[in-house]
């Protein structure tokens, strides 16, 4: 976003000093041209940044211009630098706090463009919930958010996913102490990320139905990389799945719906016009049923036979319960 970058900028002058178009463009990943269009941008808006020719020259601010960005606390400064992510301060515990931080940021703005900040922000909502659906309570997800934030072990009570057909005993909630690494928010499930006696471990939050933080120092590698962590656990993750392929057709309006519900879609030829049809990986095969019902009676399973035959007696058992 520009209003970000812009506000990078000032900060970096603020911080920095003097600094070349090119040190400014190294440190924003642009272009000279695209700092010296900001700059202009920034004199324009009242921010007195001028340029000094010559060998040593550069971009400074007139001396003694300061913003008024100090005065933040800690949970203010938490919240706008957590802002960045896809996570909410809201799901995080930190309304409040990012409330307090963005109208320190907005008295910071000069009055010739605050207008325009504020009547940027009052026509974009970001809420959680849907037309029908709400989010999945997630209770402990406070509690996670300041262990990891304060660095702190934590003992969880998880409970973890039921294999189908499995009796409920084998699903039933257990304690454990894990080291938090981070929380990430993927798909609308926030998860936790730790090491649980010095091994990877991925938990969801909506299935820790306890989390106490315990007055030990959580054992976390120095610069850890959350992304990449996540892509890497993702990635083993959907791995070790045993994938089931099925040949399914469907017709073109239902296309996005099936490509939301599939890991792959490899198209296959055909000559009728009215369907489309594909190679669809799935997780496995309770993984393409439920997707393939949810899409009748406008997809088919054309194979593998055992998910043919499941689909036939969900259906069945469906119309004997309706008769």
């Amino acid at each position: 976003m520009r209003a970000d970058r812009l506000l990078s900028l000032v900060l970096l002058l603020r911080n920095r000093g003097r600094m070349t178009a090119a040190a400014l463009a190294r440190e924003l990943e642009v272009s000279t041209r695209t700092v010296q269009r900001d700059v202009d941008a920034l004199s324009a808006a009242g921010i007195p940044v001028y340029a000094d020719r010559g060998r040593d020259g550069g971009y400074a601010l007139l001396a003694g211009f300061s913003t008024d960005l100090t005065g933040l606390t800690p949970d203010e400064a938490v919240a706008l630098l957590t802002a960045r992510s896809q996570a909410t301060s809201d799901a995080l515990g930190l309304g409040p706090a990012f409330a307090s931080a963005m109208r320190k940021v907005i008295a910071a703005i000069p009055a010739t463009t605050r207008p325009n900040a504020t009547t940027a922000a009052d026509r974009v909502l970001v809420r959680p919930g849907g037309w029908l659906a709400d989010p999945t309570p997630e209770p402990a997800l406070p509690a996670l958010q300041h262990a990891v934030f304060t660095a702190r072990r934590l003992r969880l009570r998880y409970r973890p996913a039921e294999p189908p057909g499995s009796p409920p005993p084998k699903g039933a909630p257990t304690w454990r102490t894990v080291d938090p690494i981070g929380l990430v928010s993927a798909a609308g499930r926030w998860y936790l990320l730790a090491l649980r006696n010095g091994q990877d471990r991925t938990y969801r939050v909506s299935r820790i139905t306890e989390a106490v933080e315990l007055d030990e120092p959580a054992h976390r590698p120095n610069d850890v990389d959350l992304e990449a962590l996540w892509h890497r656990r993702r990635t083993e993750f959907r791995s070790a799945r045993a994938r089931l392929t099925v040949r399914t057709r469907i017709r073109p309006t239902r296309h996005p719906h099936l490509a939301n519900a599939a890991l792959t879609l490899t198209p296959v030829p055909t000559k009728d016009p009215t369907w489309l049809t594909f190679d669809a990986e799935f997780g496995d095969l309770q993984h393409a049923e439920s997707a393939l019902w949810t899409l009748a009676p406008h997809a088919e399973a054309l194979s593998p036979p055992e998910l043919r035959a499941a689909l036939a007696a969900r259906a069945t058992q469906v119309m004997t319960a309706h008769t």
